[in-house]
């Protein structure tokens, strides 16, 4: 009995330590952002790889999203009679809930297995000893331009996944099922509130920490050879997946 109550209690305060751990390194990262000199054009760097370069699959799914959204919501709103509230059956759970949880686990896919990856690699090439060696502090140089990249990049991609999602649903509904466009744009605009768009923002500013955070304190501290780097890219890919979802549910709550 006292080995296993042991037990119970060592692997709790390896949790803890690590989770102490994690929390510090976020908050250095968010103290070196407001000390000069800022890296403007790493920052810029940043938002084209983790923004830009994901455009593509954002747009893909989200249209999906919105198709599929449609799809399914006209033949249940038609069991009850409600064809014209299409609209915001797509809108709504875009908005508040799919557009920022599925752009940020895309997003986490794309993006954020290649930063792990990325410091990981020069983590076990020496090359952030060297940062280190020549006075340049490595959190400053590696970690703050993609945590203020991903807090601007984010919100925006999520709002083009909300948008194209919306048009997607557009197309279902109006060009393939016949309602009427002006029935599904009126009907959204009657139901959807500036509130239900702030919530969106709030989610996918917390994801975009949130994927970040994970992803450059796993590849910073990935243990040495190839497979530290894979061990780490995984575990950050898992991790930010089940704490994005962990988040929505808790701001969800917040927001209802």
């Amino acid at each position: 009995m006292t080995g296993l109550l042991r037990m119970v209690g060592s692997g709790a305060l390896s949790v803890l330590r690590k989770m102490g751990h994690m929390l510090i390194f976020l908050v250095q990262s968010l103290s070196y952002a407001f000390i000069p000199p800022f890296k403007f054009r790493i920052l810029l760097r940043e938002i084209q790889f983790i923004g830009t370069k994901s455009m593509t699959v954002i747009v893909l799914m989200g249209s999906f999203t919105g198709m599929v959204l449609a799809l399914q919501g006209f033949h249940l709103l038609r069991k009850v009679g409600s064809e014209a509230l299409l609209g915001p059956a797509v809108a709504l759970p875009l908005i508040r809930e799919l557009g920022p949880v599925l752009s940020a686990l895309t997003i986490t896919g794309r993006a954020g297995s290649a930063l792990t990856a990325e410091i990981g690699i020069m983590r076990i090439s020496e090359q952030i000893d060297a940062l280190t060696a020549m006075a340049l502090n490595p959190m400053r140089y590696l970690i703050v331009p993609k945590m203020f990249a991903a807090i601007i990049a984010f919100p925006l991609l999520t709002a083009i996944y909300d948008v194209v999602g919306i048009y997607g649903g557009y197309f279902v509904g109006v060009k393939l099922l016949g309602l009427s466009s002006g029935t599904y744009f009126s009907q959204m605009e009657h139901f959807l509130e500036m509130e239900d768009i702030r919530i969106g923002i709030y989610k996918s500013l917390t994801f975009g920490i949130l994927v970040l955070w994970v992803c450059c304190y796993k590849g910073f501290y990935t243990g040495y050879g190839a497979e530290g780097v894979s061990k780490a890219t995984t575990e950050a890919v898992v991790m930010s997946s089940v704490l994005i979802l962990i988040a929505d549910y808790f701001l969800g709550t917040l927001f209802i």
